[in-house]
């Protein structure tokens, strides 16, 4: 009775084009989830986000959900997801994504390791947009996520609208990881929103392989063109 109420007067809608959701629909309703651009990456272990990473640093797998596109679902959806505390997004795309990585070394990774937030924009967001995207691959894929062990040293703007001079040289010491001997030999796999110029993943790998005997493999939200 009250979840029928609480629809009544507080109906909910689609993430990604805004209409009211069916009975039987959740976060997402149908038709946008038969409109979402999936990349099936996850069926091709050389393919374009990988080639992101190729001759910069070793990777064991790189896979990213869907495409984002200028004014598409996606980018609306990871809008919501990361500035309007739209956390569900995250859960009902890991819940999605999940399925399709167990096809991958990544349903292989002993932790599941976040991109970080710095600690003053934790602040202003109150929460890291890919936490609930961490949770739902955590809990299908059973691996712990650990948000603990990577750190971001510096609070900084976007990386896409910085050179490749500057972004090579901040990535230098933008983040590190905590580590200790327990950290030896794992496979890590590192999460994030979206993929574009690879700067900040790279950054975010070049942290951990400095743990001895590392492997990491990589999964996205989305892979920008």
């Amino acid at each position: 009775m009250l979840h029928a109420l609480l629809d009544l007067f507080f109906p909910t809608v689609c993430a990604g084009c805004d209409n009211l959701l069916l009975t039987h629909e959740s976060v997402i309703c149908s038709h946008c989830r038969h409109e979402i651009p999936l990349t099936n990456h996850h069926l091709q272990p050389q393919n374009e986000a990988s080639a992101k990473f190729f001759g910069r640093i070793p990777i064991e797998s790189v896979t990213a959900f869907a495409y984002f596109h200028k004014k598409g679902i996606v980018q609306e959806m990871i809008h919501k997801l990361k500035y309007k505390g739209q956390q569900d997004i995250g859960t009902a795309l890991g819940y999605w994504f999940a399925e399709d990585l167990k096809a991958t070394s990544a349903a292989f990774a002993d932790e599941i390791i976040p991109v970080p937030l710095h600690p003053k924009k934790m602040k202003q967001r109150g929460y890291n947009q890919v936490t609930s995207f961490g949770k739902a691959l955590s809990e299908v894929l059973e691996i712990p996520l650990d948000e603990n062990l990577l750190k971001r040293n510096f609070y900084s703007k976007t990386q896409t609208k910085k050179n490749l001079f500057a972004r090579s040289e901040l990535s230098k010491t933008l983040f590190e990881a905590d580590f200790s001997e327990q950290h030896r030999g794992k496979h890590f796999l590192l999460i994030d929103d979206v993929l574009t110029t690879g700067s900040t993943l790279e950054a975010c790998s070049r942290a951990l392989l400095k743990i001895p005997e590392v492997k990491i493999s990589i999964a996205c939200l989305a892979f920008s063109h």
